[in-house]
């Protein structure tokens, strides 16, 4: 895959995809332009670079998202840590709680995950 990464603007017409989703051109061209304040011609730019990078697939006039929105920033988490942290989740963790420290519910919750990961 291309080049996995969005700008800020691309994150927003994704969005708009993966909400919308499966959804026609027009449908899409509407939307950007009430929203983003695009032209049609800006529209489907965006839509073949990101279609190019794998996001998204316009068949017939529909546009599919070729993985969730979960999935991709599932994958952009990863590339983070395996980019700027050598693999390690660990320094990962204790890199962003050197500033932030964390909630009880946001130990809970990153507990539960680990349990839920040892049980699988």
């Amino acid at each position: 895959m291309n080049e996995l990464r969005l700008g800020a603007v691309e994150a927003r017409f994704a969005d708009i995809v993966w909400r919308n989703a499966p959804i026609a051109t027009a449908e899409l061209v509407r939307l950007c332009e009430d929203e983003l304040g695009w032209k049609r011609t800006t529209t489907y730019t965006v839509l073949k670079r990101l279609s190019e990078r794998g996001l998204f697939k316009n068949d017939g006039g529909t546009v599919f998202p070729l993985m969730t929105r979960d999935e991709f920033y599932s994958i952009q988490s990863e590339n983070v840590v395996m980019n700027s942290f050598g693999g390690s989740l660990p320094s990962f963790i204790a890199a962003f709680t050197s500033r932030k420290s964390l909630s009880e519910d946001e130990i809970k919750e990153i507990r539960d995950i680990i349990e839920k990961m040892k049980r699988s």
